[in-house]
């Protein structure tokens, strides 16, 4: 079973728009899991305009279920924090500081080196790492050979070209699905995920072990409430 992991990057964009702690990201993050999420995840960037590094600390120790930390791991600030915390798993995403959200995946051919180096760092302290990559199989087979343990498919053309020619939309989705799985890759999915185009993905890739949602969750949150959308989503996972 494909399992859900809320990002709640927005959440924290509305507490940080006013100052104080409303609303509380770290309540937030607990009343998600209580509502059947699988998972919290977490980008935190250097200049800290949604997500901070005291809020990656506060939720870890709290967390029942899986805690994913997404981001690029050139600012040693990044790394210290993933090594000091120890989540379940580390996401690398090669977005810039001034990214005003991921728009891209490595070249794990290209950056082989770096990201075997970063990879052996991470699993000395028992943490599964996974690399965001575009829709490529050489890009899978790319992070095998990194040793990392899962790709995350970067999905905003899937959900840009889904309304109009789904069966375009998910192909090269599906052959890089294939190409990780054919390396022993884990395989993870994220970015404008949402009720309108998750069941088609998940059941077009049932191996998918995880989709980490967040902008369109949240939006969704806005008119349907934290929990019900929760559940929606997860109706959409499990939905043949």
């Amino acid at each position: 079973m494909t399992r859900l992991s809320v990002n709640i990057n927005k959440i924290a964009t509305l507490r940080n728009a006013r100052g104080g702690n409303v609303p509380d990201v770290t309540k937030a993050a607990l009343d998600i899991e209580s509502f059947g999420a699988q998972g919290i995840t977490v980008h935190p960037r250097p200049d800290e305009r949604h997500i901070r590094y005291s809020d990656v600390r506060e939720i870890r120790p709290l967390l029942k279920t899986e805690f994913n930390i997404e981001g690029n791991p050139t600012p040693r600030s990044f790394v210290d924090l993933v090594l000091e915390v120890v989540p379940d798993q580390v996401t690398l995403v090669p977005d810039g500081n001034d990214a005003l959200t991921s728009n891209a995946g490595w070249d794990t051919i290209k950056n082989k080196d770096f990201l075997s180096e970063i990879c052996a760092l991470f699993h000395s302290k028992g943490i599964r790492t996974s690399i965001f990559i575009d829709p490529r199989p050489e890009m899978a087979y790319g992070a095998a050979q990194c040793g990392a343990d899962r790709v995350e498919l970067y999905t905003a053309g899937y959900a840009e070209l889904y309304p109009s020619k789904p069966e375009e939309a998910i192909k090269p989705y599906l052959e890089t699905a294939i190409a990780a799985r054919e390396a022993g890759l884990g395989l993870n999915a994220g970015h404008d995920l949402s009720l309108e185009n998750l069941n088609y993905f998940i059941k077009t890739i049932p191996w998918t072990d995880e989709v980490s949602i967040g902008h369109a969750l949240i939006s969704d949150a806005l008119y349907l409430g934290l929990e019900q959308t929760v559940k929606a989503y997860l109706s959409e996972i499990r939905k043949k």
